[in-house]
């Protein structure tokens, strides 16, 4: 069994300040803070009043601080990219276009797994949310942008094939083989990479 991950934390404040500014400052950072910790527990679509509770602030802070549901989840969604951006921007290795894919593997599946729980939060949320809708297509088209990228110019015409090969790096996909077939992270990646050699033995270098 794999090690979980260490939850993904918002800092919060606790110098001093200029008074009310820093006292306010606070318990935003609480309030975004107590978000992260109970999703990254489970609880994927928390209620203000749970968020309240685990901040140690009222629930009238909550919204005080936070004039809409969607200025909470910007920045949510602010703190969980920052986390990852890292590895975001390592540079893609190998010097064939079938072993810089085999590379983003390791790499992409690394980010599912960490950012699982806040991804299928803002999933649960979207059709509730502007900019989590938004943010959804965003991420969506930043995903097959980032592959499409590495794919030779033959894949790319080969619209099947370029298609099999996005879905199996999707996030979507990940989350079938993690909780539908509850497998683990090394088994999970053994699915994939298997599954993308069998598409690839058909193409070409």
């Amino acid at each position: 069994m794999s090690q979980a991950s260490p939850p993904i934390v918002a800092l919060v404040s606790d110098a001093p300040g200029d008074g009310r500014r820093a006292r306010s400052q606070t318990s935003r950072d609480k309030i975004v803070a107590a978000v992260l910790q109970l999703v990254n527990d489970g609880d994927l679509s928390p209620s203000a009043a749970r968020v309240a509770e685990v901040a140690g602030v009222g629930l009238r802070s909550v919204f005080r601080h936070f004039d809409d549901m969607d200025t909470l989840y910007r920045e949510v969604s602010a703190r969980v990219v920052a986390e990852v951006m890292p590895m975001l921007r390592e540079p893609v290795l190998g010097a064939t276009w079938k072993e810089r894919l085999d590379n983003v593997i390791e790499r992409r599946t690394t980010i599912f797994e960490r950012i699982r729980p806040f991804r299928l939060s803002a999933s649960f949320k979207r059709f509730r949310s502007a900019f989590l809708t938004e943010e959804y297509r965003r991420t969506l088209q930043l995903e097959f942008a980032t592959i499409e990228n590495l794919l030779p110019p033959h894949v790319l015409e080969d619209a099947l094939a370029s298609r099999s090969i996005k879905m199996m790096l999707s996030f979507q996909n990940w989350c079938g083989l993690r909780m539908d077939q509850e497998l683990s992270v090394t088994e999970s990646r053994q699915v994939v990479r298997q599954s993308l050699a069998a598409i690839l033995a058909n193409l070409g270098d």
